[in-house]
């Protein structure tokens, strides 16, 4: 399995950029992004860039990858999650994640033609 690691750009050079995330410093590829800058946040796969994130959903992977270091060191259930899980959202909340329009609920009145 492929992890992506969340880090920030510091500094570019052609075709690469200095990276800085989860306490260290990459240098990465990336050809697979259209005109990456400093201080954009990026999804690191393998020493490349996949993938253009915004802090959000930077710090949203970073809260992942903390909770999984600590179930690996037995310390699953002490940690919070910071974000909300897939597990616990609503029919609306999912189809919101999956870019869907919302979906109308047996119990809602329907619109009558005019």
């Amino acid at each position: 399995m492929c992890i992506g690691i969340p880090m920030q750009i510091v500094s570019l050079e052609p075709g690469h950029a200095i990276c800085r995330g989860r306490g260290e410093q990459r240098r990465v590829r990336t050809l697979l992004v259209a005109e990456p800058a400093v201080g954009d946040w990026v999804l690191v796969f393998l020493d490349s860039v996949r993938e253009r994130i915004d802090a959000r959903r930077a710090a949203e992977i970073d809260a992942t990858l903390d909770l999984l270091a600590a179930a690996q060191a037995g310390a699953a259930g002490s940690t919070a999650a910071a974000f909300a899980l897939p597990s616990a959202a609503s029919t609306q909340e999912l189809l919101a994640l999956c870019g869907q329009p919302p979906a109308r609920l047996a119990h809602e009145p329907t619109e009558s033609p005019s």
